[in-house]
């Protein structure tokens, strides 16, 4: 267990993640992404080592290129390592209900706790980014070995040093920083970085932090400042997780997966990544290597609706605003980059990329897919934005009444799918999305929200395509829902059907049943059909399945799925990535990654709710 440091902090320090002393180990120079923690401060996040290395921060955003990035490159990329200079192991946790970060270093001479926060201020993001590493003496003596070293871009950049105004500042292209520390510690610099050393004993103190920004003056705070906004960060995190509602017995997971979700709200725009890095892969060495850091609308929308059964209103409104605006300057596109832009092309980074997979890039080619999921998820969003009390502005309710009517055009029409995949076929699971679409105008025309104009053919449209559905896509032979029309294979997200209300419960549970047997693997499962050869189990499906056996009533079935997938993924302080290893465990993925957290949280959610009757 930790031991804390005075007994004033021990009542609010419970660990709260898997705490069991351990040895960091890299293969290949790279860390397990379970090894990984994230910090955030509502523009950008980092992910923080357990081996006392920070791999991940891109500066000033969240989409910006990386000042560290050893992530990617073990032997050239950049990073910030604070560690031990002698063996250690370490435990490690979030503080509760927090995104303050501690590590617990023990060697044969003592022990240290580093805390780590992206901090905030008193009223919210500050004005330029700073990383601040607190190390304090538990017992004994501990010596610790610093390196921050810039990363190159690719070799697209040298970063060097300058003196200015008698601060020591370091360039990488357009981005400029400081790196300040307190009393005690040593250091060297040159324009590769800072190398230095320091002891602290049991009592003692030393605080490192970085404070950078991007073509802007860059403000040089105290130490002391930065040292204490640590705790302030703390408190306004606390607070924040206090509002999160959820009335089950597993608050405590809820609220995990809630934080997670906060560290992807670019909270400049509104607008929410799908995950806070790129090109982590799907498998390793695959190829299947994309870039997160955009908006989609079906994950904005996914993490809309967990923002909503959260309880935190105020950033669903926010990110419902942004996603309505983005629809009426651009149409529906599947994706926009955070600033509410078309995302670019694909462009490959020449770095090796996580354990040598790549390709490494930039920029994501489902931008110019077509998907019709995205009908069916902004007005799941708005529908759900409404029942909790919300009201839909004339500009926002035509919108959706456009979006509506191209609907109920589009749906005949092949697409990519969910999983925007490279051939376009009549998916099943995007059928149900545009009846998903039509079903949600209708009931919001019905109580005044939309304009009742057209409010009858979307119904007509509605019942045409869960006619089409049923002649087309349903198989008696296979008791399921196929992938597609004379498929002979299946589609784990056609489990979000039941969230949606489609169909009757007969053939849900049926479908459900043959995903399980299908795709399923252990207590994780596949995308669909013949994926299992060329990537991990994506772990978002296995929480929808959980979902929806709790909202068809069988409480017992999905209670017992969530043991088992939580405590198969407690391998790390409580952060997922997107896909998982079946055989080994090991995370593969972009992290944090939205769409397993909010599915996570609506699982969660359809426990202590009333079951849908279908």
């Amino acid at each position: 267990m930790f031991h804390d440091l005075d007994q004033d902090d021990a009542a609010d320090r419970t660990a709260t993640q898997n705490d069991a002393a351990r040895v960091p180990e890299r293969r290949d120079g790279y860390l397990p992404l379970e090894d990984y923690g994230v910090l955030g401060d509502g523009r950008s996040v980092v992910l923080s080592g357990a081996d006392g290395s920070i791999d991940w921060w891109c500066v000033p955003n969240l989409d910006s290129p990386p000042l560290f990035d050893r992530l990617l490159d073990t032997d050239n990329g950049g990073r910030f390592v604070v560690a031990p200079d002698a063996p250690f192991t370490v435990e490690r946790r979030y503080r509760e209900d927090s995104n303050v970060l501690e590590t617990l270093f023990v060697t044969a001479t003592g022990r240290a706790m580093l805390t780590e926060s992206l901090n905030s201020g008193t009223a919210g993001r500050l004005p330029w980014a700073e990383l601040a590493r607190r190390i304090e003496g538990v017992e004994g003596e501990v010596a610790f070995r610093l390196e921050m070293r810039p990363g190159r871009r690719a070799d697209t950049a040298s970063p060097y040093q300058s003196r200015i105004g008698g601060h020591h500042v370091f360039h990488v292209d357009r981005v400029l920083g400081l790196f300040l520390h307190g009393d005690g510690v040593t250091v060297e610099r040159d324009d590769d970085g800072v190398t230095g050393r320091f002891t602290v004993a049991a009592g003692e103190r030393r605080v490192l932090a970085i404070v950078a920004g991007e073509e802007e003056p860059l403000a040089v705070p105290p130490i002391a400042d930065i040292d204490a906004r640590i705790d302030l960060s703390d408190r306004e995190w606390r607070d924040w997780a206090a509002r999160v509602v959820h009335a089950g017995e597993r608050r405590a997971d809820f609220v995990r997966s809630a934080l997670a979700l906060k560290l992807l709200l670019y909270s400049p725009s509104g607008a929410i990544a799908a995950a806070g890095t790129t090109s982590l892969p799907e498998r390793v060495g695959g190829e299947k290597n994309y870039d997160y850091r955009y908006a989609w609308v079906r994950d904005a929308g996914y993490v809309i609706k967990a923002f909503l059964a959260a309880g935190a209103q105020a950033e669903a409104k926010a990110a419902l605003s942004w996603l309505l605006n983005r629809l009426q300057a651009h149409g529906a596109r599947v994706c926009f980059t955070l600033g509410g832009e078309v995302v670019p092309d694909v462009a490959p980074i020449d770095v090796p990329g996580w354990r040598g997979s790549s390709p490494v890039v930039t920029g994501n080619a489902a931008t110019g897919q077509v998907q019709h999921g995205v009908y069916g998820d902004i007005f799941e969003t708005a529908a759900r934005f409404v029942s909790c009390g919300g009201v839909l502005d004339p500009r926002s309710a035509e919108t959706l009444s456009h979006l509506a009517d191209q609907c109920a055009d589009a749906w005949r029409t092949k697409d990519s799918g969910i999983w925007e995949l490279p051939e376009q076929r009549h998916y099943t699971m995007s059928k149900v999305s545009c009846w998903q679409a039509l079903a949600r105008a209708v009931e919001l025309a019905d109580i005044g929200q939309l304009p009742t104009t057209c409010r009858d053919r979307w119904q007509r449209e509605r019942d045409r395509i869960e006619a089409w559905i049923g002649e087309h896509c349903w198989s008696e032979e296979r008791g399921a829902y196929l992938f597609y029309p004379g498929a002979d294979g299946l589609d784990a997200s056609l489990a979000l059907a039941v969230r949606f209300g489609f169909d009757g419960e007969d053939r849900l549970r049926r479908t459900l049943d043959e995903i399980d047997r299908e795709l399923g693997c252990g207590p994780y499962h596949y995308r669909y059909s013949g994926a299992q050869d060329e990537e991990g189990c994506f772990l978002a499906c296995s929480f929808w399945i959980a979902e929806a056996r709790a909202v068809l009533g069988q409480r017992d079935v999905a209670r017992a799925a969530l043991d088992r997938l939580t405590t198969a993924l407690d391998r790390g302080v409580g952060v997922w990535t997107e896909m998982v290893d079946p055989d080994s465990g090991t995370f593969l993925g972009n992290m944090p990654q939205g769409l397993t957290h909010l599915a996570h949280i609506m699982a969660l959610d359809a426990l202590v709710a009333e079951p849908a009757r279908c």
